[in-house]
């Protein structure tokens, strides 16, 4: 019995034969250069996903194969390109070159340097289309992927491998969610836990204005996070072809490093945009349209790239991709068509709400809409012992509030547990830009859970919060010790940490 492995293995070579053999070039002439596609007859040879190139010097990858013509999508702008001229096939596969010179860098999805630092040295030809890696090679997601998002590590933590959707309207905060993320991977902002590798970080912009790119390339070297990141840059001016093949650049990469063993962080964004491009070309193809005008196989386009994830086990190395897609909705409607495919190829997603964020949240993320379908398999046993009450409490609570603005007379015990709830929203505030090492996020979550700031009034819980930090960073090291080795919290460190709040309560001032 040939294993799954083993097809793969197979498929990949013969397609790697078929590119290395001597054969007959193939020459074909263009019939109609149509909006960046080029419609060329007599490539009988030509196959999908094959680079050719044109007497211009332009290059362009066959999309379509027709009966009597080939429909090829430019990776470049292709003006020049007229009817009469040749063009020929390359029987290479469109690929990117990868190597660790790509760290601290800004390319294009084809490879190019758009930062002015001058050439990259590429070691290894990756291909953009790939199959994804087998259930054989793959484990059970079980490793954190630390945000340093109190709100998402506590309630929708992600792991590593896994694929956790960042969806919500317009200027709500989902670039904001994925760059705190890339931030939070710097080695000073992680606790200090034995066998935790450095998370290589892949960001890809589809579609986005240059000044907002420059914004968050500007931040991360701020931040200190650029040297373990690539940006893949394919901005609202470039032509449709290359919005469309930015996504899989950036995983190819990621797959480099994988390769390698590392573990490595991919965000898209977003994939409306991309969904978008893809959409564009293949109007432009003449494939039927379906619902939205979008084509029959825009979920293919997702799934593919999204499945490339993964977690391998140690036996195929122990390398893993997490993926971060961001979906921009309309007016908060996430039944729209491409919302529901990425909602449903993906390992669970963080929800963006208008009126949370209206209303002072940051993040605005509706804890009720959100879910990680990894759950506390991707969280330390520190924080898994402290976050499932917290849930609970706030779910609790946002019932309560939702009863509460029906009557006005409330027994006591009501009042206290929506008294409670306010709390914990307050302590879930948080400013870009400032992710909290999961030690530091325990100890918040503790002392809100069990009541050390009921006696606190709401608009001075965040300034009791960041005081408490200082206060344990300066004088209480020994907790930060004990939350950072991610044991349970047994007897003796919840005594700690009461003796602890006990003691920063004498100090603090309301």
């Amino acid at each position: 019995m040939i294993k799954s492995n083993d097809i793969i293995d197979l498929l990949e070579k013969r397609l790697g034969d078929f590119s290395t053999e001597s054969k007959t070039q193939n020459i074909g002439l263009v019939e109609k250069n149509n909006d960046g596609v080029i419609i060329a007859s007599g490539l009988s040879q030509a196959m999908i996903g094959e680079k050719l190139s044109f007497t211009t010097g332009e290059s362009g990858v066959v999309l379509n194969l027709d009966e009597d013509t080939v429909s090829i999508i430019l990776l470049g702008k292709g003006d020049d390109i007229k009817e009469g001229d040749s063009v020929k096939t390359t029987g290479k596969l469109l690929s990117i070159g990868a190597s660790e010179d790509l760290l601290g860098r800004v390319i294009n999805p084809l490879g190019a340097a758009l930062d002015g630092k001058g050439n990259i040295k590429k070691t290894k030809e990756m291909p953009l289309e790939r199959i994804a890696a087998g259930v054989v090679a793959r484990e059970p997601v079980n490793t954190p992927l630390k945000t340093g998002i109190k709100a998402i590590d506590a309630m929708i933590p992600i792991g590593r491998g896994q694929r956790e959707l960042i969806i919500g309207d317009r200027g709500l905060g989902k670039t904001a969610i994925a760059i705190d993320t890339i931030i939070n991977q710097r080695p000073a902002g992680r606790p200090k836990i034995k066998d935790q590798k450095q998370v290589i970080c892949i960001y890809v912009a589809i579609g986005q204005k240059q000044s907002g790119i420059a914004q968050i390339i500007t931040k991360l070297k701020e931040e200190g996070a650029l040297d373990y990141t690539i940006i893949v840059a394919a901005n609202a001016p470039d032509p449709a072809s290359l919005q469309y093949l930015a996504p899989y650049a950036g995983v190819a990469i990621a797959e480099y490093f994988m390769e390698k063993g590392e573990d490595v962080l991919i965000v898209y964004d977003d994939l409306t945009k991309h969904s978008w491009a893809y959409r564009q070309l293949s109007l432009v193809l003449r494939r039927p349209a379906g619902r939205e005008a979008y084509p029959g196989d825009i979920f293919y386009l997702h799934s593919r790239l999204l499945e490339r994830a993964v977690k391998l086990n140690k036996k195929n190395g122990g390398g893993s991709i997490t993926a971060l897609p961001i979906i921009e909705t309309q007016a908060g409607d996430i039944s729209a068509y491409i919302p529901t495919n990425v909602i449903s190829i993906t390992d669970g997603q963080i929800y963006l709400q208008g009126d949370l964020f209206n209303i002072g949240m940051r993040p605005a993320i509706n804890v009720g809409n959100s879910v990680s379908r990894v759950g506390g398999a991707a969280q330390t046993s520190a924080m898994k012992s402290v976050a499932g009450k917290m849930r609970l409490d706030l779910a609790q609570f946002r019932e309560l509030a939702a009863f509460a603005q029906f009557g006005s007379e409330l027994d006591q015990a009501t009042l206290k547990q929506l008294e409670k709830g306010k709390r914990m929203t307050e302590i879930l505030k948080q400013s870009q830009y400032q992710p909290v090492p999961e030690t530091l996020e325990i100890l918040s979550i503790w002392a809100v859970s069990n009541g050390y700031l009921d006696d606190i009034p709401t608009e001075a819980c965040q300034r009791f919060e960041k005081e408490l930090h200082e206060y344990v960073k300066a004088h209480k090291a020994k907790v930060l010790d004990e939350l950072g080795s991610g044991n349970k919290i047994n007897e003796s460190t919840t005594n700690l940490l009461k003796k602890t709040l006990e003691d920063f309560k004498k100090v603090f001032s309301v």
